[in-house]
């Protein structure tokens, strides 16, 4: 289980870090933004387009995060009324599901992304496709999650 668990860990820590970076650059770029435009009278019109990329990186690599954690949005009235059979059973539901999700998601994902790579970011000049590229990695942190749920779930249930 470890052949899963240590990469997903690193990743996950990577992410983290990630997100964390990117809350500060956000949190510095739209104060400096602020100052700019408020106090000298003159904004700075690139302020916009990267604090919207940096939005997308602290959503989507926390959303992913979240599934890693098991603290994604779930109704478990009912599950948990179930037997530990019915339970495990919709635990494993819930994972595929994920996993279909975040496939299709993934998929879209990459699709836009080459449909927008040759365009570029007015103002920052970045490829549009690193919009697309942002969520797409999410997209396969979280099936890589949910697969080591699945694994986990599956190995415990065997002991």
């Amino acid at each position: 289980m470890n052949f899963v668990k240590l990469p997903n860990k690193f990743i996950a820590g990577v992410m983290s870090w990630v997100s964390a970076l990117c809350l500060i650059v956000l949190c510095a770029i739209v104060l400096y933004g602020v100052i700019m435009r408020y106090v000298f009278d003159h904004g700075a019109d690139f302020v916009e387009p990267i604090a919207l990329l940096m939005v997308l990186v602290i959503a989507f690599f926390g959303a992913a995060l979240r599934v890693r954690d098991g603290g994604h949005i779930g109704l478990d009235s009912l599950v948990e009324r179930l037997p530990p059979k019915g339970k495990l059973a919709m635990e494993i539901f819930q994972q595929v599901c994920l996993i279909v999700f975040a496939l299709a998601a993934l998929s879209g994902c990459v699709q836009m992304a080459q449909i927008t790579m040759g365009d570029t970011i007015p103002i920052i000049e970045l490829s549009e496709g690193i919009r697309y590229l942002i969520p797409a990695v999410a997209f396969a942190c979280i099936v890589l999650f949910c697969l080591e749920h699945l694994l986990d779930m599956l190995l415990h249930k065997q002991n």
